[in-house]
This record gives structure tokens, sequence and C-alpha cells, in this order.
């Protein structure tokens, strides 16, 4: 993306002029979430993997988006992004 700008060819005093511009490659998952159970009380861990380390990721139950708190723990490692639920209930699934 730093390399989009104006480029240009000069011979004598002529010139040739040419806007370059890099579109940011899209991120996209490349290890996706994967169904799982875990019983009553355990902390459960989920994980997923993106192309772009930098990428925001958002983590949501039901439509609402998740916070760190003393249930959920949010983190972000690179291109891991992990959700820790503490002492899963039924209402967690």
């Amino acid at each position: 993306k730093s390399d989009s700008d104006t480029y240009s060819c000069d011979i004598g005093d002529a010139q040739s002029r040419a806007k370059l511009v890099v579109q940011e490659k899209p991120c996209i998952f490349t290890k996706e979430l994967v169904d799982t159970e875990v019983t009553e009380g355990e902390d459960v861990i989920l994980h997923c993997e993106t192309s772009k380390s930098d990428s925001p990721v958002k983590w949501c139950k039901d439509g609402k988006s998740l916070r760190n708190s003393s249930k959920y723990n949010i983190s972000r490692s690179g291109f891991e992004a992990k959700l820790v639920i503490h002492r899963a209930e039924e209402r967690d699934s």
C-alpha cells in the first residue's frame, strides 16, 4: 500500500505519468471457529486465525459484542484471536 503514488518516466523534455493505487488485501480467516462442547462449570477456549495480525477482531454472542470481564477473556496474539469463557453455563451455549 505504501507504494501507492504517482510515477513518471522522463525522456528529455517529454514526460509520461501514471498513478499507482495499491489496494489493501482483505483480511480473511485462515482458521475458523469450530463447534465445541464442554461440561458445565469448565472453562472453554474458542480461537480462530486471520490472515493479518493487525486486523481488529470483535467477539459477539447473540449479536451483542463481548468485552473482557470476569466471565470473558479476549486476547489477540499474532494471527490468533482467542476467547476464554470462564465457568461455562448452559446459557453460554
